[in-house]
């Protein structure tokens, strides 16, 4: 793959992201993506049964829609998200549904080392996070830490929005394939190429596609595996 060109980059803008989702969150608006569980966790969790995956390790989880179905569903989930919001209100709501003992929540940036030894999950699962202000190298080292942590034959499943979606290359170019949309939100949009690149350590094992809300969000659903 020809990597983008990193000139353009406002790093400064990226990073100013966090602060930007944790003052969404803080709100509450939980609504944002929905209280469902989405498709791609209703697909994922048919792999993890079919495989007998149990120990999950969800990036990027957010108030925990999926989450809280992965546990009711009985799975041993460990959910990071870099939103100290976020986090709380699903500690709150795992409470409520009696899922606190299958449900460990702990504050992370992808951007960092994950803090797990080796080989310590069967799989792990993040919905649209790494098509948010990640570059490409930050996004290279995220998949080497998911397979670090990762048991031999261990899955990781990940949905991003793709340069087919309407809202690719629209707004304001943050540099790379990531643009500044509607509502303030960065999104780095990815082609094919970039999910064969980022495969890269993988048997890359299905690239799925869908579709999400009215808009509609066109997504790659991408399953790999460690060898």
């Amino acid at each position: 793959m020809k990597i983008e060109s990193t000139e353009n980059l406002d790093h400064s803008c990226l990073d100013k992201q966090h602060s930007h989702w944790e003052n969404v969150f803080s709100k509450g608006c939980a609504n944002l993506f929905g209280t469902d569980a989405s498709v791609p966790a209703q697909k994922a969790v048919e792999m993890f049964k079919n495989e007998g995956k149990i120990k999950i390790l969800e990036l990027g989880g957010g108030f925990g829609r999926d989450t809280l179905f992965f546990a009711k569903e009985g799975f041993d989930v460990t959910v990071g998200d870099y939103s100290e919001q976020a986090l709380e209100s699903l500690r709150s709501g795992s409470k409520e549904l009696g899922l606190s003992d299958s449900i460990t929540p702990f504050c992370h940036d992808v951007r960092k080392p994950l803090p797990f030894e080796d080989g310590q999950f069967d799989a792990c699962y993040s919905h649209m996070l790494m098509c948010m202000a990640l570059t490409t190298s930050e996004l290279e080292f995220a998949m080497q830490e998911i397979k670090r942590v990762l048991k031999k034959d261990g899955l990781n499943i990940y949905t991003v929005r793709n340069t087919t979606d309407p809202q690719y290359a629209t707004g304001t170019h943050r540099g790379e394939d990531m643009y500044e949309i509607e509502g303030g939100f960065i999104v780095h949009f990815f082609s094919r190429e970039k999910v064969d690149h980022l495969a890269q350590g993988y048997e890359l094992v299905d690239v799925g596609t869908l579709e999400e809300t009215a808009l509609p969000r066109r997504l790659y659903m991408v399953t790999m595996r460690k060898p």
